[in-house]
């Protein structure tokens, strides 16, 4: 792989050294939880030193936010899928919500992980509630939209009803990664049809 234009070797190594860090925390936390794991572990596994992970990050729980970014990134597919308008509203919200569930189970341990650090760190915690926050107004226009177009009654502040309905997101998806005792497709129905019944009312669908 070619170096980014305009990096210097220092920079592509140290490019290079972060990135291995990331890897190494990626594959530990699908073989432990994150309290179980120490920097040495990360470090070791990256081939690099201990200062050379502090060097980057202050401690485990902002290695993590580090990967954070992944998980949202992914997420506002889910959004775009929203926003599709070749599709009913129905397919939409299924499209979408479905989507969500589809990252979070296919990056279970790190899902996992951002929640057991943003209850230790304040710095993480603030990141989590700002990247959540970012699907607010997204949400919400969409549901002001099928309102003005007759397709939704009128019903509370949109906003707010975004706020809500994505916290219920974050408690599903968090027993989805944690594990219960309900079959993750039987809590994507259930949350599927809440979003419908909250947006268009009791029949579910404009």
């Amino acid at each position: 792989m070619n170096a980014t234009p305009g990096a210097t070797p220092a920079s592509s190594r140290a490019d290079a050294r972060r990135t291995a860090l990331l890897h190494a925390l990626d594959d530990l936390l699908r073989e432990a939880v994150l309290d179980d794991i120490k920097i040495a572990d990360i470090s070791s596994r990256a081939g690099v030193t201990r200062s050379a992970f502090y060097f980057y990050f202050d401690s485990k729980a902002a290695a993590v936010a580090a990967l954070m970014s992944e998980v949202y990134d992914e997420g506002f597919v889910a959004t775009t899928l929203l926003r599709a308008q070749d599709e009913t509203p129905r397919a939409r919200i299924e499209a979408g919500l479905a989507a969500m569930f589809d990252v979070v189970r296919e990056r279970a341990h790190l899902h996992r992980a951002l929640g057991d650090a943003r209850h230790t760190d304040e710095a993480v915690r603030a990141r989590w509630d700002a990247d959540r926050s970012a699907f607010v107004d997204p949400v919400a226009e969409i549901i002001e939209a099928e309102r003005d177009a007759g397709n939704a009654p009128a019903g509370p502040d949109a906003t707010a009803l975004a706020t809500l309905l994505l916290e219920l997101n974050d408690r599903v998806l968090e027993r989805v990664a944690r594990g219960s005792e309900l079959d993750p497709d039987r809590q994507l129905d259930a949350v599927t049809a809440i979003w419908l019944r909250s947006i268009y009312g009791s029949g579910g669908t404009p």
